[in-house]
């Protein structure tokens, strides 16, 4: 309890400080006007306040969990809209200290020290202007699925397999979801592409394996020539749930086991299949999650996955993180045409215009951070997510089903 308070006082420091800006930039306003602004802005706080004693004493049902993941990222932006704006107020107040500190020292008294109109309007703008996109980007971009369509030229393919498609989808994080009929018409489109194979790179869930029930009967309607193969992400796991037990964390994992049995993915846990595709054989390899960064554990052995697959005329390897790519699959396993990957979700936050931008803060902690990538005769795809986690929307990278044509080169 002496936590929370402390957190709540923390709290109305925060949203007194950057009410400043709001308050003055509304004083000409009507009294009726005013009124409006003072209670949608603090009934912000209160809300937060409300949602952080429902979570602490643990007063909220279940059933309402999508609900609450909605109103916690959009009271999450409106905090990171109020930071924006005390974020320039605070430079302001920190050029006036300077000002002062002048005047203090030099009887100068030409300055005048008052707090300039730009710098609050400039501070409302910022952060008015964040609400509104991050807010769209929650209540319209989650099911905005994009097809992301590219060509792999490959010196190794066969004429037989010219023309092979690969649907990729990754990053599901069911947990997130919030209705079931924007994921059928997701689903609706991965089928009109009539792929050959299918590939779900990792992160079903967001924690635990329930949650994947309710949509068991959306995406085992995923239907591909040759089969549809799916791997484990870091977040399938469990390792960011407290489990009362060992066992207990292992039961949920034989759980999310089943659940890609009952959807009749074919999951693959360091292994591989042999699969027969017009006279020739190919490879499709999957490891558990393997990653060069430490944050994360390396349950994948590729060794172990790839043995036995020297007959094969293609290998094509399931990998959640596209890290894996450079620190292992390029220096030991040349013989891999292409790596598919996910994990990074593009941060769900960027700005993309086809030839002429691709960036998102991601990209300064993932080399490989969305789309195709090539190491001499060797190529990884890294597909921006299928569903949110953390931020339950998405500003300029939208949801992604990846359509992969493999030609001869």
């Amino acid at each position: 309890m002496l936590r929370l308070l402390i957190l709540f006082v923390l709290l109305f420091l925060f949203d007194s400080y950057a009410f400043q800006a709001y308050a003055t930039v509304a004083a000409s306003w009507s009294d009726l006007a005013k009124n409006i602004l003072t209670v949608a802005y603090w009934s912000v706080p209160v809300l937060a306040v409300g949602m952080m004693i429902a979570y602490v004493s643990t007063m909220l049902p279940r059933k309402y969990k999508a609900q609450f993941d909605t109103l916690r990222g959009i009271l999450m932006i409106a905090y990171f809209s109020k930071f924006l704006t005390i974020s320039v107020l605070a430079l302001g107040d920190i050029w006036r200290l300077l000002l002062t500190s002048f005047v203090g020292l030099t009887g100068w008294e030409h300055i005048d020290l008052s707090r300039p109109d730009f710098i609050l309007y400039l501070a409302v703008f910022l952060g008015i202007l964040s609400f509104v996109m991050l807010t769209y980007g929650i209540l319209r971009n989650p099911f905005r699925y994009k097809v992301y369509r590219e060509t792999v030229p490959l010196d190794t393919l066969p004429k037989k397999l010219e023309g092979l498609k690969i649907v990729q989808i990754s990053d599901i994080h069911s947990g997130s979801f919030r209705a079931k009929e924007p994921i059928r018409k997701a689903i609706e489109l991965i089928n009109k592409e009539q792929a050959d194979l299918v590939f779900f790179t990792g992160d079903l869930v967001n924690s635990i394996a329930k949650e994947m029930d309710n949509y068991i009967d959306v995406f085992d309607q995923i239907k591909a020539k040759y089969g549809v193969y799916s791997i484990v992400g870091n977040h399938d796991y469990g390792d960011y749930v407290r489990w009362s037990s060992q066992e207990a964390k292992q039961q949920n994992f034989e759980s999310l086991k089943n659940t890609h049995r009952k959807m009749g993915w074919d999951l693959m846990l360091n292994e591989h299949r042999m699969l027969d595709i017009n006279g020739e054989k190919v490879a499709v390899i999957g490891v558990e999650n393997y990653s060069a960064d430490r944050r994360f554990h390396k349950y994948g052995n590729l060794s172990l996955a790839a043995k036995g697959t020297d007959e094969a005329a293609i290998k094509l390897l399931l990998s959640h993180d596209p890290t894996h790519w450079e620190d292992q699959v390029i220096q030991d396993f040349k013989d891999i045409a292409i790596t598919f990957s996910g994990h990074t979700h593009g941060a769900q936050f960027g700005l993309e215009i086809p030839g002429w931008v691709k960036w998102s803060p991601i990209k300064y902690f993932y080399k490989n951070w969305a789309g195709l990538y090539q190491n001499e005769k060797q190529y990884l795809y890294v597909n921006r997510g299928f569903g949110v986690l953390g931020y339950p929307g998405r500003v300029g990278i939208l949801p992604e089903i990846t359509v992969i044509n493999l030609v001869q080169k």
